[in-house]
């Protein structure tokens, strides 16, 4: 639930969600008492699936089983799935995710036309094809949906989709249960492996040099990879050069925020599949006001429906206005820059934007410098090199250095976590 909530509206979070509870996990599954069948009904058709996916990529459990009135009837009702099978597969795949769902657009086209043609021909048109940009932009969609038309197209097909994180952690136990035989074995014979969020392989020695093997081992047997990450292979600090260099053996694509008219698609496609009618001013409101990340879009479209639903007030601009007035404000939100990231970061840790641009060494100045380039490289679209002008650097191993340093600290520290998390917040 924890790492499911900046995905959704807060909103949702305080109504929907707080209301249920872990009861345990049976068969790689997290079984979820509702309640009630009138949430349980709300959460399965609304959140399930982003609830499951966060699950599978922090290597939790395989879905979500939701039950209610287990603590008043004694007995646990399940409330069954539309599908036959639950929406994670166990080789990782959302079967949510698929090609059909994806809004193709000017920025995302090049990604979605290899990730269909790899889909079509595994290991023989781009190998590896690795996919890069921020959060929210579709990488973990498109990983899905080539594995998803994939298995579709040969049933036999051997795919594996997993986080970079689940990977580490299913290499640390295989090594304290001496089972690195049984884990090699696993992931060596597939025909598709997807890895996503590779960024975080970074600093980790062990699982780099597994990762390496394994990678020679599928290429040689001309089996697909596909791989994901926050940058492109050149800017991923701390992994190994003969790693990188492989990254880019088949097709490098980036992902960028979408355009206007995307963001207008995809506003008007998900309106379309929860059955709402949303009019076109409110439609180009959203798309105008949220141009960062397509999360956020459907959050925020997500968000306007549910707080037509609580107070039965029509969906207008006005109405839409005052239910995501923290989020956009009465006006429309700007992208941010250097100076407004500053202008948080400098009130956030108290210190002026001088002092955190300038020379000063102390730790705490130095923190609120890497925190300020991070924010910068997670909410703009500056280069590292802008980047590394901006603060009055030479060049941008300063920058990477900062963004490797708040990464580890985010998992390592509950007070930088923290400050992150305001920072974002108030952006």
């Amino acid at each position: 639930m924890e790492g499911a909530a900046p995905l959704l509206p807060n909103q949702t979070v305080d109504i929907w969600l707080k209301s249920c509870s872990a009861l345990r996990m049976e068969d790689d599954r997290l079984v979820l008492d509702a309640g009630n069948s009138f949430v349980a009904k709300k959460v399965k058709d609304s959140f399930l699936a982003t609830l499951e996916s966060v699950m599978q990529r922090q290597g939790k459990g395989s879905g979500i089983d939701l039950v209610y009135d287990s603590k008043t009837a004694g007995a646990e009702e399940t409330l069954p799935h539309p599908e036959p099978h639950p929406p994670i597969s166990p080789n990782g795949l959302n079967r949510q995710y698929d090609f059909t769902s994806f809004v193709v657009g000017k920025s995302n086209r090049l990604a979605h036309a290899a990730s269909l043609a790899v889909a079509e021909s595994p290991g023989e048109a781009y190998n590896p094809l690795f996919i890069w940009g921020g959060v929210g932009l579709g990488k973990t969609h498109l990983m899905h949906a080539i594995g998803n038309y994939a298995q579709g197209k040969n049933g036999n097909a051997k795919v594996t989709y997993l986080s970079s994180e689940k990977f580490t952690n299913e290499l640390i136990t295989a090594i304290k249960n001496a089972r690195t035989a049984e884990f090699r074995a696993k992931y060596r014979h597939v025909d598709i492996l997807l890895i996503d969020d590779i960024q975080f392989l970074a600093g980790k020695e062990s699982t780099q040099d597994e990762f390496f093997h394994t990678f020679n081992d599928l290429h040689t047997e001309h089996k697909q990879i596909v791989l994901s990450s926050d940058r492109p292979p050149k800017e991923l600090g701390d992994i190994e050069d003969r790693i990188i260099s492989r990254f880019e053996w088949g097709l490098v694509t980036d992902i960028q925020q979408p355009d206007y008219e995307t963001r207008i698609a995809i506003l008007k496609k998900k309106a379309e599949q929860r059955r709402i009618p949303v009019n076109d001013d409110v439609i180009g409101f959203l798309a105008e006001n949220i141009p960062s990340n397509i999360r956020e879009l459907e959050g925020a479209l997500n968000r306007v429906i549910a707080s037509a639903n609580f107070s039965q007030e029509p969906i207008t601009i006005e109405n839409t206005q005052e239910w995501l007035k923290d989020v956009i404000g009465n006006g429309r939100r700007g992208p941010l820059t250097f100076q407004s990231i500053m202008d948080v970061v400098s009130s956030e840790f108290g210190f002026s934007p001088e002092d955190i641009c300038g020379k000063r060494r102390t730790a705490e100045v130095a923190l609120a410098r890497q925190v300020a380039m991070y924010m910068c490289r997670t909410h703009t679209e500056s280069s590292l090199q802008q980047i590394a002008k901006d603060f009055g650097k030479k060049d941008h191993t300063t920058v990477l250095h900062a963004l490797k340093k708040i990464e580890m600290l985010m998992k390592e520290d509950a007070r930088v976590k923290k400050i992150v998390d305001n920072i974002n917040k108030k952006l």
